[in-house]
């Protein structure tokens, strides 16, 4: 009998535990799937401390600053933390942010350096496991082995909220590193602290082009204080330490404060920042954060996480592909960055203090990257803020007297190739966001597209090569580098101007850009069959054919002398952007009827393209820059392939469409660390994985269609900004059912492999019958 009622017992406790599982996994919320971690290994290049949507500030921690290894700051691999900094670009490819560092310590002596991940005891560092570390959307924590502490973080737009957890010590202190960047900036970079009070401490700090400001106030008064220099840095010394002090400049200045504290004493530190002035930091703290209960911010950020990311709701999927699409939305999210203060004031494109009225403007554009998937997201996920992303532009264009390129911190640029602003804002006016000077901006694409500028803007403003490819029709190999992506990137551009133009009626301005739109062409070779570098009396750059490559200097020019279709040479010799001959024939977004016409026929088209993703994806010869990310020359880690899979759709084979968007999602998308292929570049990784888990990309922005993929889950559910719900249903799905059978549209049959933006935001269904073996007629 008892071993009866043992048994029972047991039963019920089986019963009661999956029960109770049950009730858990029903009550999670999308925030609760991010893991801020993803992408942290291998070159993925994000960071995991806590954020906002288009927030200012990004606190995070930092395990390392030198080298392209540690652009976002932290690495998984590494073993110790130096601090909490407050600027980190998303999943970038270059070294900057880690501006204004804070580190809480313990011990007798005070150190002033860092230290290194392999000796933590020569600075202040503390070594970590990540067992004892965790993160979700705004909040961030670790233990601090080395120091006993417990450090948290959380935030508000413009405002870090650290928390720190001390144990017994009448030696507890705080150190404020102003000389830390990731990077190693600039030798005239210069920093100012100053102590204000016993609970307060400001300061600057020159970042690249720009100043950053900061507030800081402590929630316990300072027992000591003082300043120093690490320039005078010595482990024998207490050399640049200058207790007492009450300010310090130079270029790697910082304070210490220390307390008496008793065994789990939380002191809590909040840390406003701002572009424009120590005032504008004291107002974004005083309107964002003015008491001191450290889990409402972290429970209220939560919040604002998991409304932004309710805007999608998918069903039928395992908690590993949870995990990959809401942190891939999170990161889509977090990418792009308001400047302004609370009270509107941001630092222009002219050096001046500007005012953002009744908009939210942002400084930076990554837009290289973002143009081809984060920008089209979110204008579906996100629409309330286009508007104000293209006023920004507007603003910026306006005060700088010319449109910029690729740029951060509001600070004119040209960075990478094309013009790709353009998209950004043509794509925004062709689904309806047009809240902002239209003809202003149209002026200044199509000016900046056929002209040089006038002074005072500075000739080095104009598209790169465009005297050639106003002479030529294409920019030549041995004048320009990267000549073979800017002809067809502008070509690109001036596509999208003429679809502006076209809406505007401006008939003249849209045959001559359509004219334009055609450039390509003048870099495709028909014998080889590849976009080829071509010089400026219109012959081919001569084939390797076994010669060992070299480099020509010519003047303030240098290029690879020999064409070798898989070479991914490097900076400032290369003919290609990121990529190889291989990588960039495909990049004719606008025209992919008229790339299949230089083909000869469909049928060659698909062979060369069946090719590139079957092929060896060994680049030759390998010590030129590699790739990550690859199916055979497919490199999803770089951004001029993330259209590549949708173009079977435009030849007739849309299931070769879906094979190839279905191996790309499931193959080079994992849960954890290391589950970025390569970087995350300001969310133009995570949202190619959001779109095509749709079943949706946008292969032209500036067209508002989509291309039909195949939808990764049972059904995925859009909030629309019409209020209305747009849901793709994928009935029979499965990780081998992922071809098209059959669809409808709202009840009504749907056999085409595109779908316009105005179908899915005026809400409806879109239905697919799914199965494992392709249906070649559907989508014909």
């Amino acid at each position: 009998m008892k071993q009866l009622k043992s048994f029972s017992l047991l039963i019920l406790l089986l019963v009661l535990n999956g029960y109770t599982s049950f009730l858990t996994a029903q009550s999670k919320n999308p925030v609760d799937y991010v893991n801020p971690f993803l992408g942290t290994d291998f070159f993925g290049h994000t960071f995991p401390g806590a954020s906002l949507p288009n927030a200012m500030v990004h606190v995070s921690p930092d395990t390392g600053t030198e080298g392209w290894t540690h652009c976002a700051g932290y690495t998984w691999s590494a073993s110790s933390i130096m601090g909490f900094s407050h600027t980190h670009w998303s999943g970038v490819g270059m070294v900057d942010g880690g501006d204004i560092l804070f580190m809480p310590a313990v011990g007798n002596k005070l150190q002033i350096v860092p230290g290194t991940d392999k000796d933590p005891d020569a600075g202040y560092r503390s070594r970590f496991d990540h067992n004892r570390e965790s993160a979700s959307p705004g909040y961030y924590s670790v233990f601090l082995k080395d120091h006993g502490i417990e450090a948290e973080l959380t935030t508000t737009p413009r405002v870090a909220f650290h928390r720190y957890t001390f144990p017994e010590s009448d030696n507890a202190k705080i150190i404020v590193d102003l000389g830390h960047q990731i990077g190693e900036g600039n030798e005239n970079d210069v920093a100012e602290i100053r102590i204000i009070n016993n609970h307060r401490i400001e300061g600057e700090k020159i970042d690249g082009p720009g100043k950053v400001y900061f507030v800081a106030e402590f929630s316990k008064p300072f027992l000591y204080y003082g300043t120093f220099d690490s320039n005078y840095a010595t482990p024998e010394s207490d050399a640049g330490i200058f207790p007492y002090k009450s300010a310090e400049r130079g270029r790697r200045v910082g304070a210490f404060v220390r307390f008496n504290t008793s065994d789990k004493e939380e002191v809590l530190v909040k840390v406003a920042i701002s572009y424009t002035g120590i005032e504008g930091a004291r107002k974004n703290m005083e309107a964002e954060l003015p008491h001191w209960d450290f889990d409402r911010v972290k429970n209220e950020a939560r919040d604002i996480w998991n409304n932004e990311l309710s805007k999608l709701k998918i069903d039928g999927a395992t908690d590993n592909q949870k995990e990959i699409f809401y942190t891939a939305l999170y990161r889509s999210l977090l990418a792009q960055y308001i400047s302004q203060d609370v009270d509107g004031n941001y630092f222009g494109a002219d050096g001046k203090i500007q005012i953002a009225k009744d908009y939210n403007f942002y400084g930076s554009f990554s837009c290289w990257d973002t143009y081809r998937s984060q920008h089209p997201l979110l204008t579906l996920v996100a629409p309330e803020h286009v508007n104000d992303y293209i006023k920004s532009i507007v603003a910026k264009t306006k005060q700088y007297g010319w449109l910029p390129g690729q740029h951060f911190q509001n600070v004119f640029g040209e960075g990478m190739v094309g013009d790709h602003l353009v998209p950004v804002v043509v794509d925004a006016y062709r689904k309806g966001f047009r809240d902002y000077d239209v003809d202003f901006i149209y002026h200044a694409m199509r000016t900046k597209a056929l002209e040089f500028p006038k002074p005072p803007v500075s000739v080095d403003a104009a598209r790169s090569g465009l005297k050639y490819t106003n002479e030529l029709g294409y920019i030549p190999a041995n004048k320009v580098t990267e000549s073979v992506p800017k002809t067809m990137e502008f070509a690109y551009d001036d596509w999208c101007i003429a679809q502006m133009a076209k809406a505007l009626k401006k008939e003249g301005d849209y045959n001559l850009l359509m004219q334009r739109a055609e450039n390509y062409k003048n870099v495709w070779d028909e014998e080889t069959a590849f976009m080829r570098p071509r010089m400026a009396n219109g012959s081919w750059l001569e084939a390797l054919n076994g010669k060992e490559q070299e480099i020509v200097n010519a003047g303030d020019h240098s290029y690879y002398k020999y064409f070798d279709p898989l070479l991914v040479g490097r900076r400032p010799n290369r003919h290609y952007t990121e990529s190889n001959a291989w990588q960039y024939i495909w990049s004719v977004q606008h025209d992919v009827p008229g790339l299949i016409n230089l083909f000869g026929s469909t049928e060659e088209f698909v062979e060369k393209l069946d090719t590139f993703f079957d092929m060896s994806p060994l680049i030759s010869p390998p010590k030129y820059v590699g790739v990550v990310g690859t199916i055979g020359q497919y490199v999803h880690g770089n951004q001029p392939s993330h259209h590549v899979a949708y173009l079977y759709n435009y030849a007739g084979q849309p299931w070769k469409t879906q094979f190839r968007a279905r191996q790309i999602a499931e193959q080079l998308y994992r849960p954890g660390p290391g589950g970025l292929c390569g970087n995350e570049d300001m969310g133009s990784l995570s949202s190619w994985y959001v779109l095509s888990a749709m079943g949706i990309y946008p292969v032209t922005p500036g067209n508002p269609v989509y291309a039909i993929g195949s939808p990764l889950f049972e059904k995925i559910t859009l909030e629309t900004e019409k209020g209305a719900t747009f849901a793709v249903i994928a009935r029979n799905n499965s990780a081998e059912n992922i071809y098209i059978q059959k669809g409808t549209l709202n009840g009504k049959p749907f056999n085409r492999t595109w779908i316009s933006h105005e179908e899915i935001v005026n809400g409806g269904v879109l239905e697919f019958e799914m199965g494992p073996e392709p249906n070649k007629k559907w989508g014909n």
